[in-house]
């Protein structure tokens, strides 16, 4: 049985994120509000293009890939979708699927193009009334993935005539009302005003609701605390890293109490030994640590939490991280392929933006597009000659050429490593 969704909507108009469709006043910081969601628990983001054209739409493209080169959530696209290549912008920025609006007449051939072009899993259509389930029942169930529901008085017709699950519009904070949707078994979650509030605790709420038998995509710990073996003083020491970059940030303590309120809320909860009290980190500064995994060490007397550091600053120095102090450091040749890959990747962008005498990165960029095309796909011949041959060292030369050269490619046309890996995972 798949889990239930909490699904937040961001509505975009400029590139801003806006209170609604009828209420186009700034609501906040566009990025500060998709951080809040990535941290919160919400499981999806829907995010809506409010455009009313081409200049427009492509602004808001842009703030869409924003959000998806920060965060790991997911991000579904709708909005201004009207053609076969507003589907495929939306699935480039980063969205895993696209709603398409069904009250349009123009949606039911979109539909069949779009499920067959990018495949049906990424195609969702959003309905208020019957009139797009009755003309698709014939083969809606082949090219749509999920339908987004607007009016729950509809929930009954369109489960008597298709097998599709949906996404249910759910305003108001009812939490017996919650148990009795999310228990059906075709809704795959909810979406609604009460939801995108800034307030709410996501994570509390989807703990209550896996208290009643609803499955959740919450933390659901394998070890308790029993499994664990803190020391004489009942406490077990935390190493803290940061989930995307794994700089280690502090480490820090926990108790029993410490331990089940983290895995409870998703914060980063400790016990000081200085105050002798329990602290969620960030409650007085706003530097929040949402936990996005928790590790046992072999012999169960360490922990190591990856997370989330809201406005990047872990130390109460004001220091990223609390390891800034040198003892010894010995020069090293780093082997880590994503840290190698990174690093290249950073030069070739200093050079772009510091131009070097003589440098070849330099050459590249001054010839332009067409001849770093022209060295990729040269590279890309050497690749396949060199695979030919016996002799395994000439293949990583040349695949290390390739992919310098498809580095500065990606440099030139602004495409991180980053953006690269996270498609590759989603694959």
């Amino acid at each position: 049985m798949e889990h239930k969704n909490i699904v937040a909507t961001i509505y975009i108009k400029d590139g801003k994120a806006v209170n609604s469709p009828e209420d186009l006043s700034e609501r906040m910081n566009l990025m500060e509000l998709a951080r809040l969601y990535n941290d919160s628990g919400v499981d999806k983001i829907i995010c809506v293009d409010l455009s009313k054209d081409d200049e427009e739409h492509e602004v808001n493209l842009l703030a869409i890939r924003q959000i998806y080169r920060t965060f790991s959530i997911k991000i579904c696209g709708a909005g201004n979708v009207n053609r076969l290549e507003d589907v495929k912008k939306l699935l480039y920025a980063g969205c895993v699927e696209v709603i398409l609006n069904g009250s349009k007449p123009s949606t039911i051939q979109l539909v069949k193009e779009a499920s067959e072009r990018f495949g049906a899993h990424k195609i969702l259509v959003s309905i208020d009334n019957m009139d797009f389930v009755f003309k698709t029942k014939d083969f809606s169930e082949d090219c749509i993935h999920e339908f987004i529901v607007m009016n729950q008085e509809t929930l009954t017709s369109i489960e008597q005539i298709v097998d599709i699950p949906y996404i249910l519009r759910q305003d108001e904070m009812d939490f017996e009302k919650l148990v009795s949707l999310l228990s059906s078994k075709n809704i795959r979650g909810i979406y609604g005003d009460f939801i995108d509030q800034e307030n709410i605790d996501i994570m509390q709420l989807k703990a209550s609701l896996s208290e009643r038998g609803i499955r959740m995509d919450n933390f659901e710990a394998a070890l308790s605390w029993s499994d664990l073996k803190p020391g004489p003083d009942g406490l077990i020491p935390v190493v803290v890293q940061d989930y995307m970059t794994n700089a280690v940030l502090m480490v820090a303590y926990m108790n029993e109490e410490a331990f089940n309120t983290t895995i409870r809320i998703g914060k980063m909860t400790y016990w000081s030994r200085s105050r002798n009290e329990l602290w969620t980190k960030g409650m007085t500064s706003g530097h929040l640590q949402y936990l996005k995994a928790l590790t046992a060490d072999c012999d169960f007397d360490t922990l190591l939490a990856k997370v989330s550091q809201v406005g990047g600053i872990a130390c109460h120095t004001g220091r990223p991280s609390c390891f800034f102090n040198n003892i010894v450091k010995k020069e090293y040749v780093e082997r880590n392929p994503q840290k190698v890959f990174d690093d290249v990747y950073e030069v070739i962008m200093d050079r772009k933006k510091n131009p070097k005498s003589g440098s070849y990165t330099n050459y590249l960029f001054d010839k332009g597009l067409d001849k770093i095309l022209k060295k990729v796909g040269e590279e890309a011949a050497e690749v396949i000659i060199a695979a030919k041959n016996t002799e395994p060292s000439e293949l990583v030369y040349e695949i290390s050429d390739f992919l310098y050269h498809c580095m500065v490619l990606m440099a030139e046309k602004n495409v991180t490593w980053e953006e690269v890996t996270r498609e590759l995972a989603q694959r």
